[in-house]
Formats: structure tokens, sequence, C-alpha cells
């Protein structure tokens, strides 16, 4: 089989094509041949940033080719969807039980890497928000993979006006097409009339304009792999708070909560309620160009290989 691998840390100029023998799935573990592929934003970062090279997981789709030892409740044929650790960039790749659901009818692979892990992401740092009714929201990478769904749950939880903060003036038009009342850019002077949550994908530099866009008794959720500072006095003159999301804890710590959200999710997109967009499909010799779009802020949507 083909796989994606790196030597060394670097841009998308250090990924490689290779063959590769294909795995036996073990104890648990469903061996999938890989239809969609999905590329994340902390995938790339560690490439580019991780001290040792790392195998190529995130989000991947397909049919399930063979079983390892144990498995129940799937068979070879199956359509699923699913987190991988190991390497996930390739034809073939192992995905544990424990973070597999099926594919629907009415939905393709690509469709569902475009919407669970990115939108369990997202309806997460939402849920975190604790939105009520009425509520205004401001959300930053507003068309990333996560940020454009952010965006949409968020008015979707009632939001009254949504605010969509987006690195480059160009992608106003395509988050307004999603619900967006208003766009900044980072850079911009001030973002507008205060909110009652901030949901961040960015974090770093941007934490700061990012408090400030909070009314009084606002809060910001964090989910980036981007790390950042907080100042105390800024969130204490204005009894502001911020919460961390990570999602990987409420996967391994209440898989019930996890197995719900992923449901409504589907739920929402079999109606039309909720719309993911890709950007565009890449070869997987081509996960360079994919990097290389991400690493470029260039994306409007969900960036995926197609094996």
């Amino acid at each position: 089989m083909r796989r994606v691998r790196y030597e060394h840390s670097g841009g998308p100029e250090v990924l490689f094509l290779e063959e590769a023998p294909v795995p036996a799935p073990g104890p648990g573990e469903l061996l999938v041949r890989a239809e969609a592929v999905g590329v994340t934003l902390p995938v790339v970062r560690k490439v580019r940033e991780a001290p040792e090279p790392i195998a190529l997981g995130g989000e991947i789709a397909g049919e399930v080719v063979a079983l390892g030892e144990g498995v129940t409740g799937y068979a070879t044929g199956d359509r699923v969807t699913g987190l991988v650790f190991g390497h996930g960039y390739a034809d073939y790749a192992l995905l544990h039980t424990a973070m597999a659901s099926p594919v629907p009818d009415g939905a393709s692979a690509v469709d569902a890497v475009a919407l669970v892990r990115s939108g369990l992401v997202a309806y997460g740092a939402l849920h975190a928000a604790r939105p009520e009714p009425g509520d205004s929201a401001l959300v930053t990478a507003a068309a990333s993979g996560a940020g454009h769904l952010a965006l949409q749950l968020a008015g979707l939880r009632g939001a009254r006006r949504v605010v969509a903060a987006v690195s480059d003036a160009g992608k106003a038009d395509f988050v307004r097409t999603l619900g967006a009342d208003d766009v900044v850019t980072y850079d911009a002077g001030s973002w507008g009339e205060p909110v009652d949550y901030v949901l961040d994908a960015v974090g770093g530099a941007l934490l700061k304009p990012a408090v400030a866009a909070l009314a009084p008794h606002g809060r910001l959720v964090a989910y980036s792999s981007g790390g950042g500072t907080v100042e105390a006095y800024d969130l204490l003159v204005g009894a502001k708070s911020v919460i961390g999301f990570q999602m990987a804890l409420i996967a391994r710590g209440r898989p019930q909560t996890y197995e719900r959200w992923r449901t409504e999710l589907w739920e929402l997109f079999l109606t039309g309620a909720l719309k993911p967009v890709v950007h565009g499909e890449f070869a997987l010799e081509d996960a360079a160009r994919a990097h290389a779009v991400i690493e470029g802020r260039a994306n409007l949507g969900k960036v995926v290989l197609v094996p």
C-alpha cells in the first residue's frame, strides 16, 4: 500500500510517499480501506514543530476489510469513520472500535471526515460555552474545518448575532453564506460590539483581542493547539472567564456524551441543517499541497485527502 511519511520536521516539503505493508488489525481494531482522510491543523503543526517524526494520523472514513480479535458490532463491508492514532495518510489504516462509528446511508466518506471529528470539536466547544438563546457569539478561524461548523452551530443554538473572525477579508463572502452576521479580520483595531462568548481555535497572540471582544460575564472557550497567555486582570475587570476544551477527554472519559453528540451531528447533517464544506480533495501523493493550504490559511472549509 501507499503511505505518506516524513523523517525530520519542516514544512509541507518534507512529506513523501512510500510503499509499506498493509497492517494487520490487532485486538479490537478494524482494518479500513481509506476513502477519505481529513487534514487538520494540529497534525500540520506537529510536522513542523514536533522534535521527532510522528505517524500522520487523524480522521479517516472508508470500508472495513478485516476485523481484529474480539471485534463485535462490525463486519467486513461496513462503512465507518473515526480517529486513528497511527498512520492515517495511507491506503489502509487501523481504526480501534472505541473511536469508530458507522457512516449512515446518504453520506459519503468525504462527508464523514468533513463532519464528524471537526464537528464534534465545534459542538463540544459550543457546549462548553454554555450558550443561551439570544446570546451573541464570535468564532475565530471561522473558515476552517472546525470553525465553519462552529459558526453554523452557534446559529442553530439560538445566537441572535454571530461574528466570524478570519485571517483575510477575502473569506468574508464564504462565512456570510454560512450565517455570519458580521465579519472581522484579526488585525482589525476593534472586533466590534462585545459578544457573550467566543469560540477560539487559534490561540497565541489572538487570545488578547478575543478576551477584549467579550462583554461583561462573557466566556472564552479555548480549543486551539496554538497555546498563548491570558492576563488575569483582563478577566477580573469584566468578570470574564476562560474555559479550556479538549475533545480527547470527552471521548475517553464521557463516551455516552461523545456518542450522543455524534448522533446529533449526523441528524443535523441528514436534515440539511448543518452543511460541512470541503475546500478541496487531494490525492495521497499531493499531501504536501494539502498541508500548504492549511499552513497558508487558505482553506475555506475542510481539506481532505482521497486515496
